[in-house]
Order: structure tokens, then sequence, then C-alpha cells
């Protein structure tokens, strides 16, 4: 009974498969009076042959866009003289680093090991944090 059901579930499973590879490609995806190029022109605001609708976009966009003035052409060298790496702003530092303070530990005498070895009290010294903290760049401006 059991072979049976299998042998049943590998027919229907075949016919299935077969069954969609006899699907054209024509039913399944209608190709349609349109090509890519007209769709574009359409949803850009002209028409297929570039007519009247593509010139008023153009004609907007040139509108939108605007000559350079004297002070922007002037001002340009400075504006980007932030973003140019040189030698002086490498070892300007972006990332200032936080204060860690150090904190001072008395360990009292003690006998450590597996066999009990006296150890004198002693004081050390050890950071705060972990890590070294940093500041996001503007966020903390004094030198230390």
């Amino acid at each position: 009974m059991r072979r049976i059901l299998t042998e049943a579930g590998a027919i229907l499973i075949a016919a299935t498969v077969l069954g969609g590879c006899a699907t054209s490609k024509d039913k399944l995806l209608p190709q349609g009076d349109h090509t890519m190029r007209d769709v574009w022109s359409q949803e850009a605001g002209g028409s297929a042959g570039g007519g009247q609708p593509a010139h008023q976009l153009l004609d907007a966009r040139q509108g939108l866009r605007r000559p350079l003035t004297e002070a922007d052409v002037q001002g340009m060298p400075v504006t980007n003289a932030a973003y140019t790496r040189t030698a002086a702003n490498e070892i300007y530092r972006q990332f200032h680093r936080l204060p860690n303070p150090d904190l001072v530990m008395y360990v009292f005498p003690h006998l450590a090991g597996s066999d009990p070895v006296p150890v004198p009290g002693y004081t050390t010294v050890f950071a705060l944090y972990q890590r070294v903290p940093y500041a996001m760049p503007g966020e903390r401006l004094e030198v230390y």
C-alpha cells in the first residue's frame, strides 16, 4: 500500500513539473504594444517621439540649475580645504581621547598559591575603563 502511494506521488509530481514546462512564454508574459522607450518617455513626462512635454521637462530642469557666482568661485578653495588631506590636518585628531581616571587600590597582605605563601601588602594603579574612551568629532574641545 505504501509503495502505491509513493509511486502515485512521484507520478503526480512529474506531471506537475512537465505541465509547468509546457506553458508558453507569450501566454505567461504577454508582450503588449509598448516598448521600454515608450514607457520611459511616457513616465518621464514626454511623448515617445520626444515632443513638447519632453522639452518642458528639460526647460524646468535648466531653470533649477544656476551658474556659479564670483563669490562661489572665490570661496571654493576655502570650502574644499576642509576636505583636503594635508600634513597639517593629518596630525589633527578628530576623535579626542576622553579622560580615563586612574584608580589607586591597596591590596592587603594575604596568602597566595597552592602552598600558602605570604604576600606583603602593596598599592597598585589601574585605569577606571578597560578601553580608552574617545569622543565624537566636535563633542569635546578642551585639550588635556
